[in-house]
């Protein structure tokens, strides 16, 4: 499988997450971990919880939408694995999710800059196993 090396907009999609980090700190003070944004959304403590849990899923969702307003051209958007596939790494990820008590977006962005040790230690865990399934699934099963 090729892929596309794009800098600027790699560049600029992180400071576009650092940011909404930031703003979700300073102005909620909350983590933005995009498993506990979603949990708190199906499950609300109360209508405020909920609205800024709304908004921040409408703008991750609308992201294509925005692109495609500014550029005239929808991003390619493809999954190049089978839907089975694409079903039991979801569940992986959400077991992940579980025993790793937060996402990549919580520990790798907002944990790790606030210098946790517990979110060090699992987004190395992450990248490792990312590492390892990439390894796997590429060159050992072919996929």
């Amino acid at each position: 499988m090729e892929t596309s090396f794009t800098p600027l907009l790699s560049l600029g999609g992180g400071l576009l997450i650092g940011l909404a980090a930031v703003l979700s700190m300073a102005f909620l003070g909350r983590i933005m971990g995009a498993t506990g944004i979603l949990a708190g959304f199906l499950a609300p403590s109360d209508l405020s919880d909920w609205s800024w849990r709304a908004a921040m899923i409408a703008g991750m969702v609308s992201g294509p939408l925005v692109v495609t307003l500014f550029t005239g051209t929808a991003p390619d958007i493809a999954v190049p694995v089978t839907t089975p596939m694409l079903l039991i790494g979801g569940f992986l990820v959400g077991i992940g999710v579980t025993f790793g008590g937060g996402c990549t977006s919580g520990h790798g962005v907002c944990g790790m800059a606030r210098v946790s040790p517990r979110s060090i230690v699992a987004t190395a865990i992450f990248m490792i196993a990312c590492f390892a399934t990439v390894y796997v699934v590429r060159h050992m099963v072919g996929l």
